[in-house]
């Protein structure tokens, strides 16, 4: 294949042709050369000596200011033409930059080629100016005019971000997620242009590129695994940068990766080692991490780390790493026992509950371990005093009370200070565990178990320990075989799904909260932060457009309550309270296209107020209404989930139709939210029309 020329544009629509670029002689020097507008094309920019450049620079300046030439369309872009000739020229023509972004400002599209063919090329090498041209393109990808969203996303495109600061390659990459390839090969194109701004330096401009990564190659696993490997020596680094706050982040995320892929930072599980001068916050991060990296040929390092923490001077910390080892003994159950046995030999108050604690759940779940907890179980209750070791030890003697020979004597010194036991959590926990231990070793709890019941029929004042001390009594009277039946009825299965270990997530599921609040707060949290900010954004709250004054129930009992138990619309959440202002409805609406439109069959009348009620019972709030048995009748309606996608509503009844017509409009395109939100709004008018037949 012929090269092309030098100076020679080989893009369709380059506008090297269109400017008609002057080819070098072949005397001349070979001159340097810049892209295209295509991106890829070289385009000759001849290095020759200019007389009077400032002059020339001055002068365009001038005609490009002047109001005269701006209002006349072809004066206008042959100024821009003679600054895109000199520019070929090698003539610097970068102190027309400003007025150039100006001239951006047009219907014209050959005027805006023009302009983005000059903003491209001075962009990378005026890096104080690249934001300029930046925002400019970011305002034009949103034309409505397909054809000048396409040219300022392609001129993006070929910007050099590497000119560009830290912020202004964020931005971009940023933006970029606003596009959709229009095929694979395309796809590639871009990611393989974006390859280098994984190994970035900056660790904003990586995680950006990472979620730009792993959300176009959604289609492609193999990509997005592929793409975590080569930036987890980034994220290992922010792992251990001296700013907190990185490193807070930096570890959030590692968690946020290892719901897809477990064991992916196995191999450096050292780097999530606590530091002595560490803050609590950033400790507990690393702790949580350790836990998801044990492995065959790690874990007794790991189970090492944690046993150190345990005896830190911050009991939050210490409790939290004995959690940390009760969870590593699902897997590794007799080196974890091991230690937390030991652990009951220092005799501190802080460590023998949250021991105790983690023996309750662990008996339960590896029940091959029970023999162990019983024979450590001895001697604890001299040093425990915070209600949730109590529950746990009393717990453990009433179940297992049959292994441990003091139990019926540990539980008897709780008996003797019942009356002083503030938390009635633990009298409740007291009378199940005596109850249980009384069917195994009746002769040493019957005296005891008689006393606790009286106290708790005769003398105790919360209604829930009187009420289960009633409850126990009447059951002994039917007797003991009855006893039995019910509290040594068939254990739950300890292999149920909400105690197994979660499956692995694929990255979709978490891909577009990567590098945003998400992983730092939570999924919830952060969807509760969202909504506070939506409401505030939203205006003032508006008064009720009604009052219920009404000499009865609106909604009888029974539709009511099926009002309220409507199916669970996937992961449709309507938040309660949503108020919009009048203004803001209209202008909402008008500036959005319908997303649905249907048709239900209506008979009869009905009282607006009705309706009204049931669609405040799901948190759809009413705008604006017509009166009881106008013709046309209308309503309009709002509602928002909790991701801040608003749901806009019209319901109309015209006089000769037996039918309402809805319409809804949404903020964002979500058709799975809008399916979910189109079901309950059929099932609140489907409610309503039961109530009037």
């Amino acid at each position: 294949m012929t090269p092309p020329e030098l100076g020679q544009c080989t893009g369709r629509q380059c506008l090297a042709e269109e400017l008609h670029c002057r080819l070098p002689h072949q005397d001349e020097k070979e001159p340097a050369s810049y892209r295209g507008s295509c991106g890829s094309c070289p385009v000759t920019v001849r290095k020759m000596p200019y007389l009077g450049s400032e002059d020339v620079v001055k002068e365009l300046k001038k005609a490009l200011c002047n109001p005269h030439i701006q209002s006349d369309r072809l004066r206008y872009r042959n100024v821009i033409q003679r600054v895109i000739r000199y520019m070929t020229q090698g003539l610097d023509m970068s102190g027309v930059f400003m007025e150039m972004v100006k001239a951006s400002a047009t219907v014209d599209i050959v005027q805006k080629k023009l302009v983005y063919l000059y903003m491209c090329t001075y962009a990378p090498l005026k890096p104080d100016l690249a934001l300029l041209a930046i925002n400019t393109l970011c305002k034009d990808c949103s034309d409505p005019n397909p054809m000048v969203r396409g040219l300022a996303l392609r001129s993006m495109c070929s910007l050099r971000m590497s000119k560009l600061d830290q912020w202004g390659q964020a931005e971009v990459l940023n933006f970029l997620l606003r596009y959709q390839p229009r095929s694979e090969e395309e796809l590639f194109d871009i990611l393989n242009l974006l390859d280098s701004f994984l190994k970035s330096s900056s660790p904003g401009v990586v995680m950006g590129a990472t979620k730009l990564f792993l959300i176009l190659a959604k289609k492609f696993p193999h990509v997005q695994t592929d793409v975590l490997v080569r930036v987890k020596g980034s994220l290992l680094a922010a792992c251990s940068s001296e700013s907190r706050e990185l490193c807070f982040v930096a570890l959030c995320h590692v968690r946020q990766i290892l719901h897809s892929l477990p064991g992916h930072f196995s191999s450096h599980y050292k780097k999530f080692f606590c530091s002595y001068s560490e803050p609590h916050y950033i400790k507990l991060q690393k702790v949580e991490v350790l836990c998801e990296l044990v492995n065959d040929e790690n874990v007794q390092q790991v189970l090492e780390e944690l046993r150190g923490y345990c005896t830190d001077v911050s009991a939050d910390f210490a409790q939290a790493a004995i959690f940390a080892i009760g969870g590593i003994a699902r897997t590794y159950t007799d080196q974890c026992v091991q230690i937390l046995t030991e652990l009951l030999g220092l005799r501190q108050e802080h460590i023998t509950t949250v021991v105790v604690q983690t023996f309750r759940d662990l008996v339960w779940l590896c029940p091959q371990c029970t023999e162990a907890v019983c024979q450590a179980l001895p001697g604890c209750e001299e040093n425990i005093q915070d209600s949730e070791g109590k529950q746990a030890l009393i717990w453990l003697l009433g179940v297992h009370g049959e292994r441990i020979p003091n139990a019926p004597y540990v539980l008897e010194d709780f008996v003797e200070n019942v009356k002083s036991e503030t938390f009635p959590a633990v009298k409740m926990e007291l009378l199940t565990a005596l109850l249980r231990l009384f069917l195994s070793r009746p002769a040493e709890c019957q005296d005891m178990l008689g006393r606790l019941l009286y106290y708790c029929i005769e003398e105790e004042k919360d209604m829930a320990v009187r009420d289960r001390g009633l409850f126990y009594h009447r059951l002994l009277l039917v007797g003991i075989d009855e006893v039995k039946r019910i509290l040594c009825s068939p254990k739950s299965d300890p292999t149920l799904g909400l105690l197994e270990d979660p499956a692995e997530r694929p990255v979709n599921s978490w891909a577009s909260d990567f590098n945003t609040l998400v992983p730092v707060y939570g999924k919830a949290h952060w969807a509760t932060i969202s909504k506070c900010q939506g409401a505030e954004r939203c205006g003032p709250e508006l008064p009720k457009t009604s009052s219920f004054a009404a000499s009865g129930p609106l909604i009888p009992e029974e539709n009511k309550e099926r009002v309220q138990e409507l199916p669970d619309s996937g992961a449709l959440m309507l938040v309660p309270n949503h108020q919009l202002t009048a203004d803001y409805f209209e202008k909402t609406w008008l500036s959005l296209k319908v997303a649905h439109q249907q048709v239900l069959p209506w008979r009869g009348e009905f009282h607006p107020d009705t309706l009204q009620m049931a669609l405040q019972v799901v948190n759809i709030q009413t705008i604006a209404m017509s009166r009881a048995g106008s013709r046309p009748w209308k309503a309009y309606l709002s509602a928002q989930d909790d991701t801040g996608c608003l749901f806009l509503t019209e319901l109309l009844l015209e006089p000769e139709n037996s039918e309402m017509q809805i319409s809804v409009k949404q903020s964002e395109a979500r058709t799975e939210t809008l399916n979910s939100f189109i079901s309950v709004l059929e099932t609140v008018i489907g409610t309503i029309e039961e109530i009037k037949s």
